[in-house]
């Protein structure tokens, strides 16, 4: 018998309380012995997640929350035997996306309990504050510029269509900086509105992906730079990304690169994200943590 610790975010977007009884039904009809806790606050999911380790009594944490909660709890389960559960509660939930989690809660449940192990790659970041990790991307400038502007009671009422909207609002804002990108050791330059280290390639699901082949599992870290200057080249960069076509050489408005060290310095000093929560300011190094954490995901 699975024994499993549900964490749920009752600030997030999806978590309803109905929707929290339904998924511990699911749970415990499959003969999970289930269990569940609510945060309060900032921090608390890795507290929750970091006690039950402690405890021993748990094969699973699962988090229904957003992608930020989820992180927290993950924070806590690297280099542990405790696996990861995934269920989308928040407004982007690009990790479960990316693993092929469904979006309905009950059908990531039923999905969580008739699935299998996997490792993954997360990337790791040390700042003032302690150690974080990433399992999707973190991100310098207008992205990040974007997470923070966007509302909770507007990500609540309209889920990831927020994000997109507060995208078109600011757009006209967009502003560049002179970024330093050091990968592996050798050193770029680059004049640009946005840069992600992606260790996920879906960014806006189904629609847009970075770049097909970034994947979480191959112990590398991608790069993608994004050099619109006003609002005609971010608009020209959005098409580019839903077509999936990005136009290459001196007039390219997306460059790429991979890595295993990843080093972001950028004058003036931009925002950063990790997985859509604010994480400080540049500079900051990502470094990937090969196959660090065990994900429950679907079987195919």
């Amino acid at each position: 018998m699975a024994r499993a610790l549900l964490i749920t975010n009752p600030a997030a977007a999806r978590t309803r309380e109905p929707a929290v009884h339904a998924i511990l039904r699911t749970l415990r009809t499959a003969g999970w012995q289930a269990d569940v806790l609510a945060t309060g606050g900032p921090g608390d999911a890795r507290k929750l997640a970091e006690h039950a380790v402690r405890d021993g009594g748990v094969d699973v944490v699962a988090v229904f929350g957003g992608d930020g909660t989820t992180m927290q709890a993950a924070s806590a389960l690297v280099g542990t035997g405790v696996t990861l559960g995934v269920i989308p509660g928040g407004t982007g939930n690009l990790l479960a996306a990316n693993l092929g989690i469904p979006v309905s809660p009950v059908r990531a449940a039923n999905a969580l309990v008739r699935g299998r192990p996997a490792r993954f790659d997360l990337g790791r970041v040390e700042r003032t504050d302690g150690v974080h990790y990433f399992a999707v991307a973190c991100g310098a400038g207008y992205d990040a510029r974007v997470m923070a502007a966007t509302e909770a009671a507007q990500k609540r009422r309209y889920k990831i269509a927020a994000y997109i909207a507060t995208t078109f609002r600011l757009m006209a804002e967009m502003r560049v900086a002179n970024y330093r990108i050091t990968v592996d050791g050798v050193e770029f330059e680059a004049p640009a509105a946005v840069v992600l280290v992606a260790n996920c390639g879906l960014v806006i699901p189904p629609f847009i992906r970075l770049r097909r082949g970034i994947a979480p599992d191959d112990g590398l870290l991608d790069v993608v730079v994004l050099r619109a200057a006003n609002l005609g080249e971010g608009l020209r960069v959005v098409w580019q990304l839903l077509r999936e076509r990005p136009i290459e050489g001196r007039d390219a408005l997306i460059a790429y690169a991979q890595g295993r060290e990843i080093t972001v310095v950028s004058d003036p000093v931009e925002p950063v994200q990790f997985d859509g929560d604010g994480a400080g300011e540049t500079p900051f190094t990502a470094t990937v943590m090969p196959g660090a954490i065990t994900i429950m995901v679907p079987r195919a």
